[in-house]
C-alpha cells in the first residue's frame, strides 16, 4: 500500500482568521501564541499559500545574549539573499527589521519570548520606535511582523503589560490550542486507524501536538504496535522524541521545579496538601518556596493547572493539581525513566516497563479524553447533549467521586458519567457510583429535583454484552467509537 503523504490537519478557524489578516494588503503586527510544537509556524508558513506574493523572512530567536542574537540573524538573513545590514547591535537589528517591512516583507520572529530576558531587553525599546513609525503611514506599508511565542507570561509581559514599551501595538492576535479530536481522527484515517485504542494510546501521549504525529508519521509507527512506537520514537539515541521533554521545560526551569512536576504527573489529583508534604518530605525547601514553585509552574509556565469540583469557587480550598500537557505527564510518570535506563539495562524490558506504566496514565487520560470529546460534540453540535458549562468532575471530603458532571441548563438535564478503562471494572463499579450520584444530589438539597438525570458508563471499547450490562444497571454505554462518531 502506498504511503499518503503527510498534509495540513485542522486550524481551520486559524487560517481563515490569519487569510484574513494578510488579505488587508496593509501593516499588521500579530501575535501567534502556542506550547512548543503546536504548530505556529507551520500555521504561518500555510497562510503563505493566501499571500504569496510578500516575501516572508523568517528568524528564530535563540536562548542567548545580544551577540549570539545578532549572529543568528545574520545567519537568517544570509538564508534568504538578505546581504544589505550591518548588524552591529540590538538596535540596527531592529532598524533592519523596520526597513524590510516598509519595503513590504512579512517578517516573522520566532521564540519572541527571549526578548523578555534581561540581557535583550533593550530590543523591545528599538522594536517600538521601528513600529510607531511604521503605524502612522500603515496604510502606505504592505509589509507587517508576526511575534511567535510559546512562554505565556513573557509575551504578555512584553506585549500586554502596561508599562512594557510593545504594549497596546500589536494589532491582531492569537492562541493555538492543541488539534481537536476531529482533526487527530482525520490523520488516523489516513495515516493509521482509528481504533479506540489507538486513540487512546496516541491522545493520551501526544494530545494534539502535531509535530508529534508528524513524527511518527516520518518514523513510520503511527500505525505500529505501542512497543514499536515507543521504541523507535523515545528509545533508540537517534529517536526523534528521546530529548523532546528535556529541551522543552528543563531548559526553562531551574531548581527544584521538576520535583513538583514529577509528583503531579505521577498523581494526578494531588491535593495542595498532599503535594506541600510530599516535597517538605524531600527536603525541598519551606512552604513559602515551594508555594513559589507551584505558582511559577501554574501561572508563567502553565504546566500545571489547579482544578476545582463543578460549582465550587476559585478560591476554595478543595481544587486538585494535574499536569495540563498529556505529553509532559505521559514522560515524567511513564517514560523518563525507563528512557534514561537504556545505557544500563536491556532494552526490550525497559520498552514494556514504559508501556505499563503508560497504560497506568490512560486511565486519567480516557476521563480527559471524554470530557475533551462531549465538549467538542456539544460545539460542533454532534450527538445528544448540548453543554451549557464547560464539563467538570466532582469531589468532596466525604469521599464523593464523580468523572464526568454535563449540564444543559436549557433543557434542565444533568447527565453523570463514570469512566474505566477497563469495561468490566467499569460495570462492577456502577452500583457504587450510584451512592456517589446521591451523596451529590442531597449536598446539593433538591437543586436539580426537577431536572431529568441522565448516567452514562465510559470505556475505550464495549461490545455487546458490556453495553447490556451497562443498561440493565440503568446507565447510557459509551464508548470511544460512540464520542467520536461524526466528528469532521
Amino acid at each position: 500500500m502506498k504511503k499518503q503523504p503527510w498534509g495540513f490537519y485542522g486550524r481551520k478557524e486559524e487560517l481563515t482568521q490569519l487569510r484574513s489578516i494578510l488579505q488587508r494588503k496593509r501593516w499588521f503586527f500579530l501575535k501567534v501564541a502556542g506550547r512548543r510544537r503546536i504548530g505556529k509556524t507551520s500555521l504561518v508558513q500555510e497562510a503563505r499559500a493566501f499571500d504569496d506574493k510578500r516575501p516572508l523572512v523568517y528568524i528564530q530567536i535563540p536562548d542567548s545574549d545580544p551577540s549570539g542574537v545578532l549572529s543568528t540573524a545574520r545567519e537568517f538573513y544570509d538564508m534568504f539573499g538578505i546581504k544589505k545590514f550591518d548588524l552591529k547591535d540590538l538596535r540596527s537589528f531592529a532598524a533592519s527589521i523596520g526597513t524590510l517591512i516598509e519595503e513590504g516583507n512579512i517578517v516573522a520572529i520566532d521564540e519572541f519570548q527571549y526578548f523578555h530576558r534581561q540581557a535583550l531587553s533593550e530590543f523591545a525599546s528599538h522594536l517600538q520606535y521601528e513600529v510607531d513609525r511604521i503605524a502612522r503611514r500603515a496604510d502606505k506599508v504592505k509589509g507587517g511582523l508576526i511575534v511567535l511565542g510559546s512562554i505565556h507570561t513573557e509575551m504578555a509581559a512584553l506585549l500586554e503589560d502596561r508599562g512594557a514599551p510593545l504594549f497596546n501595538r500589536i494589532t491582531d492576535e492569537m492562541e493555538l490550542p492543541h488539534l481537536d479530536i476531529a482533526s487527530i481522527m482525520e490523520i488516523l484515517r489516513t495515516h493509521a486507524d482509528t481504533t479506540p485504542e489507538r486513540l487512546l494510546f496516541l491522545w493520551n501521549l501526544f494530545e494534539g501536538i502535531p509535530k508529534f504525529y508528524r513524527d511518527c508519521y516520518e518514523q513510520d509507527t503511527l500505525a505500529a504496535t505501542r512497543s514499536d512506537l515507543l521504541k523507535k520514537m523515545f528509545f533508540t539515541s537517534s529517536s526523534p522524541l528521546r530529548n523532546e521533554a528535556e529541551n522543552w521545560f528543563l531548559r526553562e526551569l531551574h531548581g527544584r521545579y521538576d520535583l513538583v512536576l514529577k509528583y503531579v504527573a505521577a498523581h494526578p489529583g494531588s491535593s495542595h496538601s498532599d503535594l506541600m508534604a510530599h516535597l517538605l518530605t524531600t527536603g525541598s525547601g519551606s512552604d513559602k518556596q515551594i508555594a513559589g514553585y507551584i505558582k511559577v509552574l501554574r501561572d508563567r509556565y502553565r504546566m500545571i493547572e489547579r482544578l476545582q469540583p463543578i460549582f465550587a469557587k476559585e478560591k476554595e480550598r478543595n481544587g486538585r493539581f494535574y499536569v495540563r500537557d498529556n505529553f509532559l505527564r505521559s514522560w515524567l510518570a511513564a517514560l523518563s525513566v525507563p528512557v534514561a535506563s537504556t545505557n544500563f539495562k536491556p532494552l526490550d524490558p525497559l520498552v514494556e516497563e514504559a508501556d505499563r506504566r503508560l497504560a497506568e496514565t490512560e486511565g486519567h487520560g480516557l476521563e480527559r479524553l471524554a470530557h475533551t470529546l462531549y465538549e467538542e460534540r456539544s460545539r460542533k453540535a454532534v450527538g445528544d447533549f448540548s453543554l451549557t458549562k464547560n464539563i467538570s468532575g466532582y469531589w468532596d471530603k466525604a469521599g464523593t467521586e464523580i468523572d464526568l458532571i454535563a449540564l444543559n441548563e436549557d433543557d434542565k438535564v444533568i447527565r453523570f458519567g463514570s469512566c474505566k478503562r477497563d469495561a468490566g471494572k467499569l460495570i462492577g463499579g456502577l452500583s457504587l457510583f450510584d451512592g456517589h450520584i446521591e451523596r451529590f444530589l442531597e449536598r446539593k438539597q433538591g437543586e436539580f429535583g426537577s431536572w431529568k438525570k441522565e448516567k452514562v458508563a465510559i470505556s475505550p471499547r464495549l461490545d455487546a454484552g458490556h453495553r447490556k450490562a451497562i443498561e440493565r444497571k440503568g446507565y447510557i454505554p459509551q464508548d470511544l467509537n460512540d464520542l467520536s462518531a461524526g466528528l469532521k
